[in-house]
């Protein structure tokens, strides 16, 4: 295969595509090698590196915002697309792992209470989150003795969209 070429998973096929025929580029790994990008029609988000699809949106980025932060900030910018894809990509593992009934409380989250369990639930752990960060950052001023500080902000990132997924009916299907 050729350098300019990555393969990219679509459902069960494989296709050939030039990093020519994507827009953006909105993601590369910590080799600056890329790893997602916006189709040239702006909207499809799709993974290069590892071959499966990350995302569609109906709404279309709000390209001025977008494009004075990453002149603006580039670094800051830059950054951030790395965390969210370092989050996504975690998202993924776990979800392999726990499947959707964790959050769902083995709920269908088909009724308003089922989805205000969900969210209760979810509000919990993102307190708990809270205030273990609370004690080791603000309260005692102390390094972690289990996890690092850092993986309770992300969590806490994870869980606000996860709260969001849940919200808008759209978790495990």
């Amino acid at each position: 295969m050729s350098k300019n070429k990555k393969i990219i998973k679509e459902s069960s096929k494989q296709k050939d595509y030039k990093l020519e025929d994507f827009g953006k580029i909105i993601a590369v790994d910590e080799d600056g090698n890329p790893i997602a990008a916006f189709r040239n029609n702006g909207k499809n988000t799709r993974d290069i590196k590892n071959g499966f699809k990350i995302g569609l949106s109906d709404t279309k980025p709000n390209t001025d915002a977008i494009a004075f932060i990453e002149k603006t900030y580039p670094e800051t910018a830059k950054e951030f697309q790395r965390i969210q894809f370092e989050q996504w990509n975690t998202f993924c593992k776990k979800q392999m792992d726990y499947g959707p009934s964790n959050i769902s409380m083995g709920t269908s989250l088909k009724t308003d209470d089922e989805k205000r369990l969900s969210l209760t639930a979810l509000i919990v752990r993102i307190n708990d989150k809270v205030q273990r960060l609370l004690n080791l950052v603000v309260k005692n001023n102390r390094k972690a003795q289990n996890e690092p500080t850092m993986d309770a902000f992300k969590d806490l990132s994870v869980y606000g969209i996860i709260a969001q997924i849940v919200k808008n009916g759209k978790w495990g299907i």
